[in-house]
């Protein structure tokens, strides 16, 4: 995926979700170009930012989720494509409850694996550039190798990498916060050749293709009994 399209993507959605400046915003995940935390920072947040490959730079902690603490309760957390492939669901949702101070907001947007059916596969593997590298790529040139069928390929894919479905995500998240929104979109145009994240959109509004992004928001309950 291309970091910076997605992330420049995405920003729009994540902006207008966080409460206002200079509120203390953590990002779960953010990469080694540091998320949205340099946005949020340049809005006047008190933002930070945690995942082991991190920006080894102030604001960041280069460390895994289950292992972060803070001082105290934040107002807000975002967490983008990153909660999939966590080790344990559970565990890293509860963490992130214990986290938010009440009322707080948790944005999350997700993959939703389920849905990349053979058609959204072939319909991304057309639109891949004449070179490069990439997920989608290595998928391609895997399954042709592999001789198997697409969905015999790719559950045995994610089953090998122990990946979270995102209704699985959705659901947990609904069983424990406020929930405000839940939504759908492109998520592949990054990796795709002149594929913009309107051209995909369109795709899908055509029924060409399965939608693969899920985009949650949700409030921690005032009462955390």
């Amino acid at each position: 995926m291309s970091d910076e399209l997605w992330l420049a993507s995405m920003w729009p959605f994540v902006r207008e979700q966080l409460p206002p400046s200079p509120a203390r915003v953590v990002e779960l995940g953010c990469g080694p170009l540091g998320g949205f935390v340099p946005r949020m920072t340049a809005l006047g947040y008190d933002a930070s930012g945690v995942d082991p490959e991190a920006p080894a730079e102030p604001g960041y902690e280069q460390i895994e989720f289950e292992k972060y603490a803070v001082s105290e309760p934040v107002d807000a957390l975002v967490a983008s494509v990153s909660l999939h492939h966590v080790a344990d669901l559970d565990i890293v949702l509860d963490k992130i409850s214990s986290l938010l101070k009440p009322g707080a907001t948790v944005v999350v947007i997700e993959w939703a694996h389920e849905r990349f059916d053979e058609t959204t596969a072939r319909w991304c593997f057309d639109r891949l550039g004449a070179t490069g590298e990439g997920w989608l790529r290595h998928h391609r040139e895997r399954w042709q190798e592999s001789g198997q069928d697409w969905d015999e390929y790719f559950e045995s894919w994610i089953h090998d990498e122990h990946l979270h479905r995102g209704r699985d995500i959705i659901r947990g998240l609904e069983t424990r916060f406020e929930t405000q929104s839940v939504s759908e979109g492109p998520y592949l145009f990054a990796d795709l050749d002149g594929v913009t994240s309107d051209d995909e959109q369109a795709a899908i509004d055509a029924g060409q293709i399965q939608p693969g992004c899920l985009r949650y928001v949700g409030q921690r309950r005032e009462n955390r009994a």
